[in-house]
């Protein structure tokens, strides 16, 4: 999610496919056990409650940027098992950074997010959803404190903490998490988080009051009425989107209600408040995806769930997913975004009670 003609300002360029070279497809296979395109072994590790186990793989793929070649990868992520010494807690986060800093908060926050909720009791006692929003707050807190420039800079957060056979997800920003669920013969995706952008409702009432003027760039520019302040949706609007903006300025135009850093943005309503939701697996949840929106600006979520279904290999899955997201991206305009994906198998999970005093 870069600054330039991305999700923090600007207009997606028009498109051009002279410049699709820079990622061309790799036969997908494996040498001493490496996959050639994601150089990642498939790791699992059990989730001993249950008597069951994760197996997943991951990819980030750094955007093509025409005009600054030398720009890197703004997304990153983090997979860490056995969080608080305990085996039967698993964390995965995408963290998606936009601004002149984006990087430097992507890594930030990375780092910060899970030693803050590692250290912090109340996750496996009495509050664990709190000690999940409380990590949030604290790492936006520290960011503020840092020495990085998050005025105009920040990061989305896209997280899954494995508790037993629970799902305890908590999103800032319009990245997202998917589950895939067999019903039937058929496979569909359920969304896990919900894009927190001013297309939501919600959200954008919540920072018309907190003092933010909501205006696509067409309707910052005169071009359309700026009074119309509904904008269909993104499938249809994703090129022109509506954008946070200061009373008597032309910053900082998010386009997204919530993020960590964004100090500017903080100001007009946006917060580092995570929406967190819980999930019980069952034996029909296949797998689970957590993805940067470069992989969900052109895929929907059961778009996603299909090609996953589609491959037993999660390196696999990665690769096609990352490469159907590039091109997507080249077809609609002369760059792509930063692409980062985290798929999750839920390998041989049965309805077994938990034994009573048995702790996830």
């Amino acid at each position: 999610m870069g600054c330039a003609h991305g999700k923090c300002c600007g207009h997606r360029p028009r498109s051009s496919d002279s410049d699709s070279r820079e990622f061309q497809e790799v036969s997908q296979f494996s040498v001493h056990g490496k996959h050639i395109l994601t150089e990642r072994s498939i790791e699992c590790v059990p989730v001993p409650s249950r008597n069951f186990r994760l197996e997943y793989s991951v990819l980030t793929q750094r955007g093509y940027y025409p005009y600054s070649p030398g720009k890197e990868n703004e997304d990153s992520f983090c997979i860490r098992t056995q969080v608080q010494g305990n085996p039967n807690l698993h964390f995965f986060g995408v963290f998606d950074g936009h601004g002149l800093f984006g990087a430097q908060c992507s890594n930030f926050v990375r780092d910060r997010l899970v030693d803050i909720l590692a250290n912090d009791p109340r996750l496996l006692l009495d509050d664990p959803a709190n000690a999940y929003s409380s990590a949030f707050v604290r790492t936006n807190h520290e960011l503020h404190d840092s020495e990085i420039d998050d005025t105009e800079s920040g990061t989305t957060a896209i997280t899954v903490l494995v508790v037993g056979d629970k799902l305890l997800v908590a999103n800032v920003g319009d990245s997202r998490a998917v589950i895939a669920l067999k019903v039937g013969d058929r496979v569909l995706a359920e969304d896990l988080s919900s894009d927190q952008t001013p297309f939501r409702r919600d959200e954008y009432e919540r920072v018309k009051l907190c003092g933010a003027r909501v205006l696509s760039e067409d309707q910052l520019d005169g071009l359309k009425d700026p009074d119309i302040q509904t904008w269909g949706d993104e499938e249809s609007e994703g090129s022109d989107p509506p954008r946070l903006w200061v009373q008597n300025g032309r910053y900082p135009g998010t386009a997204f209600t919530r993020s960590i850093g964004d100090s500017t943005a903080e100001e007009i309503g946006a917060i580092a408040d995570p929406e967190v939701s819980t999930v019980q697996l069952t034996p029909d949840h296949l797998f689970f995806v957590v993805a940067s929106d470069g992989v969900f600006e052109f895929l929907s979520s059961q778009a996603v769930v299909d090609m996953v279904a589609s491959y037993p290999d999660p390196r696999d899955a990665c690769a096609a997913i990352a490469g159907e997201s590039y091109k997507q991206w080249l077809a609609h305009g002369s760059r792509t975004d930063d692409i980062t994906i985290i798929i999750v198998h839920v390998k041989d999970l049965r309805n077994v009670p938990m034994l009573q005093g048995q702790h996830p």
